[in-house]
């Protein structure tokens, strides 16, 4: 008994438990809430652990919760290459590729430039549109792994976070009554639905909520959402690096090393040679880092830091939403 007691742990792991283990508590408090009252769990995973803030003062739970919130987060995203297959991506055909590439590209390049003319960073537009255009709050934390430091990175990095989560339960609510206020068949809805709402969950409870048919073909396109995380993630860290951003800091490296993680999981699980207990199992994992890591900058934060941000983020993201839904639209409407 005495050799699994804390105190003959190594001194590295010793210094880390107890913070880990609290974001860890939060962040299957933030799970069971999100089941049973279907709010998104990244949004309860970061109230929580700001009302648990005060653990981050110097004390015992610092160095467990700076590790989470940095190290946890990167191997989540990696793990996340475990939610896809390229056969998923091809067996969609060409038309809802070219849906997903388009909303993705010119929201993404949109929100820097309206980012930058609303006197905002542009590296917030980066972040603010990738989490839009890609999967919510899982590609907020991973975009922002990429990102230098920056004294407000992690502000940035939340107020995303409960903006995109919190627009993607409303357009869980009302882009089905869209699509059956315009007459859409089960395959266009399911682009449509997959093409536009950000985090994954929302996806699935909106299409399934519509028909089978529906769901499957939203959640197929939203996994290829999904699969544009490494593009984005090099593309950003280019960004970083040609235009001299990372400013008092070394630039990030070209390819992050959770990203080539995130590209080489995708790969082997295309193969097929994944049992499907491995690959589900391992999704699964993403799901809890990512959510512990949620957790951990939630106890970095102070909740006036968000309350200080203004109006004009929200509108911003509030913009960013409504424009991929109508390029979505546009586009779908221009195919047919």
């Amino acid at each position: 008994m005495t050799a699994l007691s804390i105190d003959a742990w190594p001194a590295r792991g010793r210094a880390l438990f107890p913070g880990t283990l609290a974001c860890a508590v939060v962040a299957a408090a933030a799970t069971f809430l999100s089941q049973h009252y279907g709010a998104p769990v990244m949004l309860f995973a970061l109230v929580l652990g700001m009302a648990m803030n005060f653990l981050s003062a110097d004390g015992p739970c610092k160095p467990g919760i700076e590790f989470t919130a940095r190290h946890v987060l990167r191997w989540g995203v990696a793990l996340l290459g475990l939610r896809i297959t390229a056969a998923q991506v091809m067996a969609l055909g060409w038309h809802p590729v070219l849906v997903v590439a388009v909303s993705l590209v010119l929201t993404i390049g949109v929100s820097m430039v309206v980012a930058r003319l609303m006197g905002f960073s542009v590296l917030f537009g980066l972040l603010s549109g990738g989490a839009t255009a890609i999967c919510g709050a899982s590609a907020a934390l991973a975009l922002a792994a990429a990102l230098p430091p920056h004294p407000l990175k992690e502000r940035a990095t939340l107020f995303t976070v409960v903006g995109v989560s919190a627009l993607s339960t409303l357009t869980m609510i009302a882009y089905p009554m869209i699509a059956r206020a315009l007459g859409m068949d089960e395959h266009a809805a399911g682009v449509f639905l997959g093409a536009t709402i950000h985090d994954v969950a929302q996806v699935v409870g909106a299409g399934y909520g519509m028909s089978q048919a529906t769901g499957d073909t939203a959640t197929l396109v939203k996994l290829m959402r999904v699969s544009a995380l490494l593009p984005v993630i090099l593309f950003a860290a280019m960004f970083v690096r040609t235009t001299g951003r990372a400013v008092g800091a070394s630039p990030p490296a070209l390819l992050p090393w959770f990203a080539v993680a995130f590209a080489a999981l995708v790969a082997i699980n295309s193969t097929g040679w994944l049992p499907k207990a491995l690959a589900t199992g391992g999704s699964d994992l993403s799901g809890w880092f990512l959510v512990a890591a949620m957790a951990g900058i939630g106890m970095k934060t102070q909740l006036r830091e968000l309350m200080d941000v203004g109006l004009k983020p929200v509108v911003l993201m509030v913009g960013e939403t409504a424009f991929i839904a109508a390029l979505a639209l546009a586009l779908l409407r221009w195919a047919h």
